[in-house]
């Protein structure tokens, strides 16, 4: 699996007449980028994991965790500094507005009344920001962070396989109503669904993009699924949908294999809600009833408490300070309130303007697969942003929203060589006749 896996990231020609996956008139160019780039991205993508889960089959003791996680993301800054000594950096809107959301997370942290956690949260994020702006170096509008993504989020997911394979009872555990759990480390179902849909969005639009054949993407996006159903996570669920949709909806007027399997995505959604919508009904409620249904699984509830607690004009503008994404000891699980408990309406602010600025560069970009992947990406972390918290922190949303900054920015211009200069001609003047009277 891994060596397929391998070959549905390299990056292929497009074969026949669908240029859909290269921008008009760009020419393909080798990739550049040092393979230590994907180290980096991948310790981030450890450092982002969290350490809050199920019980995993060999005990891990929380602090042995948060210890490789912090681990992960000073390492990932180290190593990025080391390959990029000279500070070349490619400025934007995205890391700019990210290192603006710095300035309310310090100014709601420094009175400690979140603890000393909120200063450490702190500068765990300006790290990790940090750690971006190293990377923005290699931000050229190609598809490297996107293969990236997908093969170390694949190999999360199979560590989660692994995990089921070795003990079924602790990967589906009662206590999350035999939804997938991560066995060997402590991955929540949500987690794990989020991976999934991710990786399998950009992998059917490398397909469409004619950037890697049919089999290595079925080997990544089968047991995807499959992990994604037994997660039983509706808001992955719906975000891949709606994700996939707008994005190929972007390639329908230059791709005929977008055209084509969006005829057969409708053909066969349309039988399925037919013939299996009772099925897909009860999947969709988990068990749950209505009315809980109704209150997402309690969610409004803490919405609801949260919005109505008091709160001084510093408070609200500024926030509480960088904590766990928790109200009254329950999850917020929604990132604008969650940023607005943290970082108050400037923080909420600011997070806004990340999404409208990156969906409206989208918009503007030319019909490619760059700027297909980026809309799922974009879109699926809007959709997700309702019932998750994360993007206010250091998280995977962060890290989707910057591999969708990678695929937006213009590439950078080649320098020009020097014209060789020709060797000077020597004239030689020649005697003049005498003129005839």
């Amino acid at each position: 699996m891994v060596e397929v896996a391998r070959d549905l990231t390299r990056d292929q020609l497009p074969v026949g007449p669908d240029t859909a996956g290269i921008r008009p008139g760009a020419a393909q160019r080798p990739d550049g980028t040092p393979k230590v780039v994907g180290v980096v991205w991948g310790l981030l993508i450890l450092n982002t994991l969290g350490s809050a889960g199920a019980k995993t089959i060999v005990p891990l003791p929380r602090s042995l965790i948060q210890m490789v996680t912090m681990g992960a993301l000073v390492a990932a800054f180290a190593l990025a500094l080391a390959v990029n000594l000279r500070l070349r950096i490619r400025a934007g809107a995205f890391l700019f507005l990210l290192t603006l959301l710095l300035v309310p997370s310090v100014i709601s942290s420094a009175d400690l009344e979140s603890g000393f956690g909120a200063l450490f949260r702190c500068g765990r994020l300006a790290l990790f920001i940090g750690t971006l702006w190293l990377l923005s170096r290699w931000w050229d509008g190609g598809l490297t962070f996107v293969r990236h993504h997908i093969r170390l989020y694949f190999a999360v997911l199979g560590s989660v396989a692994a995990g089921l394979v070795v003990s079924p009872g602790a990967a589906l555990p009662d206590l999350y109503g035999g939804r997938l759990v991560g066995a060997l480390w402590p991955l929540t179902p949500p987690q794990i669904g989020q991976y999934a849909a991710v990786i399998i969005g950009l992998t059917v639009l490398l397909v469409l993009g004619r950037r890697t054949d049919r089999t290595s993407a079925a080997v990544v996006i089968v047991p995807a699924l499959v992990l994604l159903a037994l997660t039983h996570t509706r808001t992955a669920t719906l975000g891949l949908l709606v994700g996939l949709a707008l994005a190929i909806g972007s390639l329908i007027l230059t791709s005929a294999a977008a055209r084509r399997f969006f005829a057969w995505t409708v053909l066969i959604a349309t039988v399925a809600a037919v013939g299996f919508s009772s099925a897909l009904q009860a999947w969709f409620l988990r068990g749950q009833s209505q009315e809980n249904f109704s209150n997402l699984t309690g969610r409004a509830k803490v919405w609801d408490a949260l919005l109505a607690a008091p709160r001084t004009t510093t408070e609200q503008l500024f926030g509480m300070g960088l904590g766990d994404k928790s109200f009254g000891g329950l999850p917020i699980d929604n990132s604008w309130l969650a940023v607005y408990q943290e970082q108050g309406l400037i923080g909420t602010t600011i997070v806004a303007a990340i999404i409208i600025v990156l969906a409206g560069v989208a918009l503007l970009r030319p019909p490619s697969l760059q700027r297909a992947c980026a809309i799922f990406l974009i879109s699926y972390c809007a959709i997700a942003s309702y019932t998750e918290a994360g993007l206010g922190d250091a998280s995977p949303y962060l890290l989707h929203l910057a591999v969708a900054a990678s695929l937006l920015a213009t590439p950078a211009a080649a320098p020009a060589l020097p014209t060789p200069a020709l060797p000077r001609r020597r004239v030689t003047r020649r005697a003049r006749k005498p003129e005839v009277a």
